[in-house]
């Protein structure tokens, strides 16, 4: 018989193990001596606390599913049970019972964890969700549709929920991207509408822009071509492929135009730059008739040197108004001596004059002598009174003498 202290094996071969609940039979050993039997047993066990060993590891360090490890717990614990080794199998029972323990919690922290996740989750895809219908209402749509995009990638990296919870959340996401699209397409479908109208619009504009470039009718034409200009920036753009031709076709046709229009114009400046300077000689040989000696000649004069004026033409706008008003004043002063001889030669208003002249004289004379009678006769008050009236008469009488002058008499 041969025996150590977690086993022995008896005469007739057989091997014992001993256990909290007493010896338990290993097994029948019959194909050598007793101490290879035990050494046979022992290296069973050997292995069984090997496996025990690796299995805690793998608990420990690895991700290894609890469903996993408690089936390896299970094949394990039979062996240990079955006693089919020989070592300290109630010290392999409690390892197996603490893996089990280590097992259940780490069972429940996933637990624990899964839910955290699956809340975090939730609030995540119903965050997506929200914001997806927002955007669903925007107008920018380039910007709001990138968003979009790239919250269908944030979805697809969340864990799914529970079937129906994950359905319900996913359909109103993928409403709101609907709306958004749907949105988006008809909107753009009125805009290559709106530009396509606006190509036909600007098609007509550019062609009557062209029509109209090698017109000669300055102003009316450069003023169409304003009004083709406001028309063309109301009518908003066309498609990218056809705007940038019609402009340049159309900003061609004003280029045009208004090349012409400047050379025409240039030219101009310059012949009435020099009819400018003929004007101004003409108007300073005017001004040396003021002031009238001779009306007649001066008459005479102003016309030849007017019909001259009106010969040379039209000189820069600008200079217009001062130039003119240097003729327009002479013609003034002609015509102020023309009115002064007509008055000095009408018989009529001479003749008018010399009445009115004698019918003050005459009241002044008689005003005099009522004041000498008043004075002879004492009454002071009354010749003070008719003094002052006489001084009126005076004044009068001063003033017509000195209109009657202007008859030369």
């Amino acid at each position: 018989m041969s025996s150590d202290p977690w086993g022995r094996v008896d005469e007739t071969g057989t091997v014992y193990v001993r256990t909290a609940d007493g010896e338990q039979v290993v097994g029948s050993w019959q194909a050598g001596s007793p101490d290879e039997a035990l050494a046979y047993f022992e290296r069973k066990y050997e292995g069984l606390v090997v496996e025990i060993g690796l299995l805690e590891k793998r608990v420990k360090t690895t991700d290894l599913s609890a469903k996993d490890a408690q089936t390896a717990i299970d094949h394990l614990r039979e062996q240990v049970v079955a006693h089919h080794a020989v070592g300290d199998l109630d010290a392999l029972r409690v390892r197996l019972d603490k893996l089990v323990e280590t097992v259940d919690a780490r069972r429940e922290e996933r637990k624990v964890q899964r839910a955290k996740q699956s809340d975090e989750a939730r609030h995540a895809k119903e965050a997506l969700v929200v914001e997806a219908e927002e955007l669903a209402q925007s107008d920018q749509w380039r910007s709001a549709g990138e968003r979009l995009r790239a919250l269908v990638d944030t979805w697809k990296g969340l864990p799914r929920l529970d079937r129906k919870s994950d359905d319900e959340l996913w359909h109103r996401f993928s409403h709101a991207r609907s709306a958004f699209s749907k949105r988006r397409k008809a909107h753009f479908a009125s805009l290559d509408a709106q530009r396509e109208e606006a190509r036909k619009t600007k098609e007509k504009l550019v062609a009557e822009a062209e029509s109209l470039s090698g017109s000669s009718d300055w102003g009316p034409t450069a003023a169409r071509y304003r009004e083709l200009m406001a028309d063309w920036k109301a009518a908003g753009r066309a498609q990218r492929e056809h705007e940038d031709d019609l402009w340049n076709r159309f900003r061609g046709a004003q280029d045009v135009f208004f090349a012409a229009r400047s050379s025409v114009f240039a030219e101009r400046d310059v012949e009435q730059t020099e009819n400018l300077k003929l004007k101004e000689e003409l108007a300073e040989e005017a001004e040396k008739l003021v002031p009238v000696q001779d009306l007649k000649a001066a008459r005479a004069t102003f016309r030849s040197l007017n019909e001259r004026w009106e010969a040379i033409g039209h000189v820069p706008r600008d200079a217009r108004p001062k130039v003119e008003g240097r003729m327009h004043a002479v013609e003034r002063a002609l015509q102020e001596s023309e009115e002064t001889e007509w008055r000095r030669t009408n018989p009529e208003a001479r003749a008018r004059a010399e009445g009115l002249t004698g019918q003050l004289q005459a009241a002044v004379d008689k005003l005099q002598g009522q004041i000498e009678a008043a004075r002879s006769a004492g009454n002071t008050s009354k010749a003070d009174k008719l003094q002052k009236e006489l001084d009126g008469r005076q004044a009068l009488l001063d003033q017509a003498l000195k209109g009657l002058q202007e008859f030369g008499g």
